[in-house]
């Protein structure tokens, strides 16, 4: 209900998006937390926060009073909520960026002894 609250997409879109959206924020979440991919899953989630961001700040602008669809159901589109995940998205990109300013691993860190 919260993605078809924002009147974006067809019914279709909405069912997919809901059906698939969960398990892609998961995984998402699962890589960042192990560092496995770093660099471009962080990426990826800063992709995500801004289409998110952006949609969230048009539907605010129109004035739409509708559930954000931040953190389970209930949350009102608000400042408060624009602000955290404007914050969110911030740090999305500070990790994104220090991900793509780290260097390789030493290789005298694989190399055997000797």
């Amino acid at each position: 209900m919260s993605i078809d609250a924002y009147g974006l997409l067809p019914e279709w879109g909405v069912l997919a998006t809901a059906r698939v959206l969960p398990w892609m924020e998961l995984a998402i979440g699962i890589l960042l937390l192990i560092g496995l991919g770093l660099r471009y899953v962080s990426l990826t989630a800063t992709l995500v926060l801004t289409v998110f961001f952006g949609i969230m700040l048009l539907s605010f602008g129109k004035g739409m009073g509708i559930d954000c669809g931040c953190f389970g159901v209930g949350e009102a589109l608000t400042a408060k909520s624009l602000a955290r995940d404007g914050a969110l998205l911030a740090s999305a990109v500070v990790l994104t960026v220090l991900a793509f300013q780290s260097t390789a691993p030493s290789r005298h860190l694989l190399a055997p002894n000797g």
